[in-house]
């Protein structure tokens, strides 16, 4: 889900782009199609981000430790 806050500022900014005279409707019809179209496409979350990216940072740190192991190895067998 998209947070509230940046959903609000994004039909802020759309609403700052067409006239005063639109109504308090324009502005949430606006907000509610945006919310909408976001809610369609594929996204995460920061927190489910940063999650994501300490479990890669993690994997390549054994991967790189694999590595230099058979390395090590590979070199005594030589």
């Amino acid at each position: 889900m998209i947070n509230k806050l940046i959903l609000e500022k994004l039909a802020g900014q759309i609403g700052n782009l067409i006239p005063e005279q639109a109504s308090q409707d324009v502005k949430n019809n606006i907000q509610q199609l945006l919310a909408r179209q976001l809610n369609k496409l594929d996204l995460v979350s920061r927190d489910e981000f940063e999650a994501q990216q300490a479990v890669l940072l993690r994997t390549r740190e054994k991967l790189e430790t694999l590595e230099k192991l058979v390395k090590e190895m590979e070199d005594k067998l030589a």
